[in-house]
């Protein structure tokens, strides 16, 4: 008789965007940096991220987190992100979903008031700070990549749509940032579809007339994301608010505004003189849900000028499950994958003393 093969997954959302949350059923994976083991499953095991994210099992809007033993110990867990696109080393909402799913899977004992500890991302060590209120997990604000701008205000001629005013930030990936009110939309979400249409043709027309590379990183592949703006409201001294809608592949627009493209909005905000460190920006997605961003402080690297920043948002806890992975079942594609799948361990993460 066959061993049944299964994965166990915390669903989680922050501002909409579903997180699956792989705590078990994976088998320890080579590499000694959470960076190698994100690579050895995008060049060796692809099919874990094929497998959540395609039916039966997902759909494309999601993203998977695989939680991995840290490889710093500094770290409470490590953890792998998984999207439709591919494997971004950092993710916003990615992160406050992680850390809202150690901290309810016990893996991170929680504590009353605030609290901090450590993730490890492929991108490195992040810093989380946990707010718990009556044992639920209120707010998580985590560290945003240092963002900065690449390119300010370029044009360029669109199929369908025209000419298109943009600039690129990179904070975790390469962000077109564009004027919502400039190509007619208000951002709200019966525009959905045309907003997906509408990224997706500016995104082809960037990508086929170049690319960028960042100052350190290099070449990082083609530019893959687009960021709405819609106006900024100042709502007190030092904070403000903004809708906004962020493309991150043919046919998906985010729940959520997510944090990366939060982050690139400070970016653009400081490139312009907009904001100084300790002011805030609130942006709000289509479906009414909202990060916001701070601005801590900006060094000067080379010719750009580098935010530091941080996100803070809630995560929701959605589902607990266990899903059977049969190989037989021909909607299911167990090449890239089979090799592991553990029919052997619930998991590997442990809690924290």
């Amino acid at each position: 008789m066959k061993p049944e093969l299964t994965i166990q997954l915390m669903d989680t959302h922050a501002g909409g965007d579903v997180s699956r949350i792989v705590t078990g059923g994976i088998d320890l994976l080579p590499g000694d940096t959470v960076r190698a083991q994100m690579e050895y499953l995008r060049d060796d095991a692809d099919g874990l991220r094929k497998l959540l994210l395609e039916e039966p099992y997902g759909i494309p809007e999601m993203s998977v987190d695989l939680l991995v033993p840290a490889t710093d110990p500094r770290a409470a867990a490590g953890y792998i992100i998984m999207e439709v696109m591919g494997y971004p080393i950092y993710s916003g909402s990615n992160t406050i979903c992680t850390a809202t799913a150690v901290l309810e899977a016990g893996i991170v004992p929680k504590q009353e008031g605030k609290q901090n500890f450590m993730l490890e991302s492929p991108a490195g060590l992040v810093q989380i700070e946990a707010t718990v209120h009556e044992g639920v997990v209120e707010a998580i604000t985590c560290e945003g990549l240092p963002s900065y701008i690449h390119t300010y205000k370029a044009s360029i001629e669109v199929p369908s749509v025209g000419t298109v005013t943009y600039s690129v930030a990179y904070s975790g990936g390469f962000y077109a940032l564009v004027d919502a009110k400039e190509l007619g939309f208000d951002l709200t979400l019966d525009e959905e579809r045309k907003l997906a249409e509408t990224a997706h043709a500016i995104v082809e027309a960037i990508q086929a007339e170049r690319g960028f590379s960042h100052y350190t990183l290099g070449d990082v592949g083609p530019l893959p994301f687009l960021h709405f703006m819609g106006p900024e409201e100042q709502v007190a001294e030092g904070y403000y608010r903004s809708r906004s809608a962020t493309y991150v592949h043919p046919g998906v627009i985010c729940r959520s505004t997510t944090g990366t493209g939060t982050s690139a909005r400070l970016a653009l905000m400081n490139h312009e003189g907009r904001i100084r460190p300790g002011d805030k920006l609130e942006t709000v997605s289509l479906r009414e849900t909202g990060f916001i961003g701070e601005f801590t402080s900006v060094e000067t690297e080379g010719e750009y000028q580098v935010v530091k920043n941080s996100i803070t948002g809630k995560g929701y806890v959605i589902a607990r499950s266990d899903i059977v992975v049969n190989c037989d079942d021909p909607m299911v594609e167990c090449d890239g994958l089979h090799h592991i799948l553990s029919a052997r361990h619930k998991g590997d993460i442990k809690p924290t003393s």
